[in-house]
């Protein structure tokens, strides 16, 4: 049996608004015409609302999509079940939103002829559709984990970041977030991406950082949003990246 060559994962908790425009559609339409093989893994963190109902209906005619309905357990927990299910030789993650949309995947496949096992997108700092508060804090953030960790990455922290299954599924059970075992409320995103990067990284991958288009389109409210969400995770992920600084200089990442 041929391996498959690419394993998309779409995280997805509470993404109504999302899914009714038409994100998946999107997302088929663009991997169908591929003459690579894949497969997409819709991996659901126990939402709350309709999505899963949603994906399901909508799914149920394609090839190569599943969902995997898990219990409530935060965005990492999410991608762990995907990845566990994943078959691919590079595993993809994307957000439900397409922020990014899923055509930017073409920038990244080039970086694996070159030996890149990480490939990540990048932001920049002009972002569209997104407030100022979020820009702001965009800056903030990438000033202080630069000086703490990863200095020679732009943006750790968009979602649509490719990798090669072996590395992946080596290093992502190894994040301080699945040790914590912490009851989870809400989407729990965290800044696993931090880790899970300077975990590669410490594990000899290269890592490549490539310019990706991106404009807000997530149009979800039941994940809770607004200004008083941003300000939650954004003090959890300062937190966690001191965590990761002081985990590295006690010798966790080895």
């Amino acid at each position: 049996m041929e391996k498959v060559f690419l394993t998309i994962i779409i995280p997805c908790f509470n993404e109504e608004a999302n899914l009714r425009r038409g994100v998946l559609k999107e997302i088929y339409d663009f991997l169908k015409k591929k003459s690579f093989s894949w497969e997409a893994i819709v991996s659901d963190d126990g939402s709350s609302d309709k999505s899963r109902v949603m994906v399901g209906r909508e799914i149920k005619s394609w090839e190569n999509f599943k969902l995997l309905e898990n219990p409530h357990g935060g965005k990492p927990a999410a991608l762990l079940s995907g990845i566990k299910k994943a078959t691919g030789r590079y595993i993809l993650f994307t957000d439900m939103d397409q922020s990014t949309p899923i055509g930017e995947l073409d920038k990244l496949l080039p970086y694996t002829d070159k030996g890149y096992e990480v490939i990540i997108g990048s932001r920049g700092l002009v972002r569209k559709n997104f407030p100022l508060y979020r820009r702001l804090g965009a800056v903030a953030f990438m000033t202080l984990r630069r000086s703490l960790i990863l200095p020679e990455i732009s943006d750790t922290q968009c979602g649509f970041k490719l990798f090669g299954a072996e590395a992946l599924k080596k290093a992502f059970p190894r994040l301080e977030f699945f040790e914590k075992k912490e009851k989870v409320s809400g989407w729990k995103v965290t800044s696993f991406d931090v880790e899970l990067l300077h975990l590669l990284k410490k594990m000899g991958y290269k890592i490549a950082e490539v310019p990706v288009s991106w404009d807000d389109k997530d149009v979800s409210k039941e994940k809770g949003g607004g200004i008083s969400r941003y300000i939650r995770e954004s003090q959890e992920m300062f937190g966690q990246i001191l965590r990761v600084k002081l985990n590295d200089m006690r010798g966790r990442y080895r």
